[in-house]
């Protein structure tokens, strides 16, 4: 009734997958490892509740009243600091500009640097809901292959060389939906590949403060090295996912555009929320909370591993997460995820099947696993589970 009206965006914007599977696993009864969602035992409840009542005693009607575009400074501050400490990256607080969530931060990215018909680089598989924010401009996706190290290298040069994107998205740290992470060398071979190349490369990090082992953290590409980087974090992971704080970390003009892109959508982002985490920052011992989560994780991962191992057909392949909230199983070529899929659900256990996560699927054969959000004698029976389905494939 209502086509002629609507966009030629919005019909050319597929529905999140994601979304759609978590409305089927609703049902108690069904193990989902379909969502990429943090355990909420892991929210600093209590610690946040001191922080509500500090915010109303201090801030009065500050904390519900229309603020600036760019975002609370206190908290712009806090990510100045800390990405000067931790990566001694040469920035100030015009630098970073506050997002709803690091999705809002993709859609305002798109909005800025995408034209119809831009070829923009993205791994291959890629992040969901970078594709679904980017379709919405009707960008050309070309999908650069992943090697378990990082980025394919001489892929990247073919693409680079074939295509001229305008921009590159990727994830180097714990990526979704395969859970790798691109070493050292592989970044500075990257950043080589790239250097010269009239482009913009957006680089996402949601995960990277859940690195599960010791050791030195691994730098951006091109760290302090390039105008044309852009940094894209976020809280979800690390205090709340609820409130919805994400943030853009870029050159001071690309900021200013992209705040008066942020204008023309929301005004700002929720300001209780950006005044409460603030405080719960100023108030607490961030590193210590995420030392917390990543034991948490590294449990959980260790289980579903341990129970893959045990109990999954030897032809199934799949990685082994060293941070961040997933593993990504890869079956026998030939199967169907599909089918697959439809047998754990009525088997009451899900996942999301590869498909979203590509341009333009094909033979699909993989399928992503979130360990995060289920204890771990839930991931033992749901993973036994999902092998019976394998089985019956």
């Amino acid at each position: 009734m209502f086509e002629k009206y609507f966009s030629k965006r919005i019909k050319n914007t597929p529905s999140s997958f994601i979304r759609e599977i978590l409305k089927v696993t609703q049902s108690p009864e069904i193990i989902s490892f379909a969502g990429g969602l943090p355990n909420p035992i892991s929210f600093p409840q209590e610690e946040l509740k001191v922080s509500m009542n500090r915010i109303a005693d201090k801030f009065g009607a500050k904390i519900y009243q229309y603020s600036t575009t760019m975002g609370l400074d206190s908290l712009r501050q806090y990510i100045v600091d800390r990405y000067k400490k931790i990566w001694g990256m040469d920035i100030t607080i015009e630098n970073v500009i506050i997002t709803t969530g690091s999705q809002q931060a993709l859609d305002l990215i798109g909005k800025v640097f995408v034209d119809e018909g831009d070829n923009i680089m993205v791994e291959k598989p890629s992040y969901l809901g970078l594709l679904q924010a980017f379709c919405m401009y009707r960008a050309n996706f070309v999908q650069t292959k992943l090697n378990d190290d990082g980025l394919d290298i001489d892929d990247l040069k073919h693409t680079l060389k074939t295509y001229k994107p305008k921009a590159a998205y990727l994830i180097p740290n714990f990526q979704n939906p395969t859970g790798l992470t691109y070493t050292n060398e592989n970044r500075k071979q990257v950043f080589e590949a790239i250097k010269d190349e009239d482009m913009i490369l957006v680089q996402d990090d949601p995960y990277g403060e859940l690195r599960f082992e010791e050791g030195e953290r691994i730098p951006y590409i091109g760290l302090n090295q390039s105008e044309k980087n852009i940094y894209l974090g976020s809280f979800s992971k690390i205090v709340t996912p609820g409130m919805r704080l994400g943030y853009i970390i870029a050159n001071k003009e690309i900021i200013k555009m992209i705040e008066t892109a942020k204008q023309a959508s929301d005004l700002h982002s929720n300001i209780f929320g950006q005044y409460l985490i603030s405080d719960y920052l100023y108030n607490n011992d961030l590193d210590k909370h995420i030392e917390k989560i990543k034991k948490l994780y590294k449990s959980q991962a260790n289980a579903m591993v341990n129970a893959m191992e045990e109990f999954f057909p030897k032809t199934v392949k799949f990685t082994h997460p060293k941070g961040g909230m997933f593993t990504w199983v890869t079956i026998e070529e030939g199967k169907s995820v599909t089918e697959l899929f439809n047998k754990a659900i009525a088997k009451k256990v899900a996942f999301v099947p590869g498909h979203p996560f590509y341009v333009n699927p094909q033979n699909v054969n993989t399928l992503r696993l979130n360990y995060t959000n289920a204890n771990e004698e839930t991931i033992q029976i749901g993973i036994k589970r999902l092998s019976e389905a394998l089985k019956e494939i």
